[in-house]
């Protein structure tokens, strides 16, 4: 599916760059991985090639998706529940979507959030991930650096 320097995006861990394809052995059983360099913090994923789908692997945004969903930030419609847990299992579901546009939701709902009434431990945890997997993303289908990525996006939150 994915080839060696193919850019692709995990739902939970970000963006990165497939480094390898490596064959490993576990419980008895061979298995190819893709081994995923993000770029943000250098850390290594190993992802299961015949689970890619199911997991929601995907390729990279190209430039001009990732320059409309910037500009479209200011307009983006957030409806956040004030149940706490409720609003956690969503927002879960909306990183764990792999949809870049539902990260972009849970970022800018939790730091409106988190300027109005702050947040709990667990959700400035969830903010500071949706934000990694966001800007991750934007990094790579721009060819930017991180803080500029970043500065961008805070300014049109």
């Amino acid at each position: 599916m994915f080839q060696v320097g193919d850019k692709i995006v995990h739902p939970m861990h970000g963006a990165g760059i497939i480094e390898s394809i490596v064959s490993q052995k576990i419980d008895g059983t061979s298995r190819e991985y893709y081994v995923m360099r993000i770029p943000a913090g250098g850390m290594l994923v190993m992802i299961p090639t015949m689970n890619c789908r199911e997991i929601g692997v995907r390729a990279v945004c190209d430039s001009s998706k990732a320059k409309e969903l910037i500009e479209s930030i200011p307009d983006m419609k957030i409806d956040m529940t004030h149940n706490w847990n409720r609003r956690y299992r969503e927002n879960m579901l909306r990183i764990k979507s792999g949809d870049l546009t539902e990260v972009a939701k849970v970022v800018k709902g939790l730091t409106a959030r988190e300027r109005e009434r702050g947040l709990s431990t667990g959700e400035r945890k969830m903010l500071h991930n949706a934000k990694q997997i966001l800007i991750s993303e934007l990094v790579l289908a721009q060819s930017s650096n991180y803080d500029e990525v970043e500065r961008r996006i805070n300014s049109q939150m």
